[in-house]
This record gives C-alpha cells, sequence and structure tokens, in this order.
C-alpha cells in the first residue's frame, strides 16, 4: 500500500493549512501512505479526513491506511490558471474514482497524450521542497520506472 514518491524541485504553490487534526494525514502521505478516518460507530470511511463522521455525526474515528488503485473518473488540462500557479501552465487535474469508493481530485502527472476516462490510476505522493501532496498517474506508468 505504499504510493511512489515523486521528487518535485520547487515548493508548492498553495500549500496546504495543517492542523493538529490534520498532521497524521500529511505526516503519512510524507511516507508514500493514504490515510484517511474511519468512524468506529458507523464504519464509514471520510475523504478529506474529518474530526466528526459526516454519514452519523459521531466523533469516534480511527486512522486507517488504504489502498491506492482507482480508475480516471474525469480530467482537464489548465491553460489560464490562478498566478500562484503561473508556473506550473499547463498543468493537468483530474478526479480519481479509487477502489474503495472515494472519489478525489489531484493533480495527474507521467504525461498521457490523451488522457482517457476509465484508464487505471495509482496515487502518488508529490514530494515538494517543503512538504507533500497527492497526485495520480497511470498504472501503466509503474512499469517504465
Amino acid at each position: 500500500m505504499t504510493m511512489t514518491i515523486v521528487p518535485v524541485a520547487h515548493a508548492r504553490r498553495y500549500p496546504p493549512r495543517v492542523t493538529e487534526f490534520t498532521a497524521p494525514f500529511w505526516l503519512n502521505l510524507t511516507q508514500g501512505l493514504f490515510s484517511t478516518t474511519r468512524c468506529r460507530s458507523c464504519h464509514r470511511l471520510s475523504f478529506p479526513p474529518k474530526p466528526i463522521c459526516p454519514h452519523c455525526w459521531k466523533d469516534e474515528i480511527d486512522w486507517e491506511v488504504l489502498p491506492t488503485l482507482g480508475s480516471l473518473y474525469s480530467w482537464t488540462r489548465i491553460h489560464a490558471g490562478p498566478a500562484v500557479f503561473a508556473g506550473d501552465l499547463p498543468y493537468v487535474v483530474g478526479i480519481i474514482d479509487l477502489e474503495i469508493g472515494i472519489r478525489l481530485g489531484c493533480s495527474l502527472v507521467e504525461q498521457r497524450e490523451p488522457w482517457l476516462c476509465d484508464i487505471k490510476m495509482e496515487l502518488v505522493t508529490l514530494s515538494f521542497a517543503d512538504g507533500p501532496l497527492l497526485g495520480a498517474r497511470p498504472v501503466s506508468a509503474i512499469a517504465t520506472h
């Protein structure tokens, strides 16, 4: 369940706000692990991680490391983005449907032309100079690295 760590030479353009609660997610991501919260009462996952279950409203949660395979639901190439991302233009973002039932948005790496919906994807840790972010790449990219 360990994700590939992809080095990125520069700092994150828009770093996340790390709180005492979300610190385990970011620490796990640094180590190549995708994690989120699971409610002890209803046993459902929440992503992004939440201190209170959005399904049953209980505050009894545990952190869980999860599998990272899924498929590409949708994607877009951004040519005119916010000024903070100007150095990355154009860049590709997508929505990944993980096999475990979580849908999330992230950067797509290991450029592929064309990006096709339903291709198999894996999550990766993008290791920026100042910390990690979540990314995804085609599963076929695994064999090339």
